[in-house]
């Protein structure tokens, strides 16, 4: 699992992490049952106190997107049939945003314009992208 943090963003690190996250969830990067690093792991790697990464693993588990168990750590939840239909106007939107939070911090580190990063979204909606 790569997070990366943008430490110009006004985004706190917490919330950085926790959309970055559910992102790769919501796009099956990681499926569920795939276990994420422990907290003390990711926010040595990531050079953060262990408080600013437990707080993205509860914000993580309060949208029911993990799961943490003494034990076995925090793994991705399982998805059930029936999620899509579970899901709010308000949560879906808010996946939205986070989903495109994550491909224009994406855009940005690879030094992409803004209009070719459009171009490519609409080529994706269209079905028009190579590998499609």
């Amino acid at each position: 699992m790569i997070v990366e943090l943008d430490d110009t963003s006004p985004v706190p690190p917490y919330e950085q992490i926790r959309a970055q996250v559910a992102a790769m969830i919501g796009s099956g990067a990681l499926p569920p049952g795939t276990r994420l690093p422990p907290i003390r792991q990711l926010a040595g790697d990531l050079g953060l106190a262990v408080n600013t990464v437990a707080r993205a693993y509860r914000e993580l588990e309060a949208g029911k997107l993990v799961a943490s168990r003494v034990r076995t750590g925090t793994v991705v939840a399982p998805r059930t049939p029936h999620a899509p239909d579970d899901r709010t106007a308000a949560d879906t939107r808010r996946l939205l945003t986070e989903a495109v939070r994550s491909f224009a911090a994406t855009t940005r580190r690879l030094g992409i314009a803004d209009h070719d990063a459009l171009a490519a979204i609409t080529a994706e909606l269209r079905g028009e992208a190579s590998g499609s």
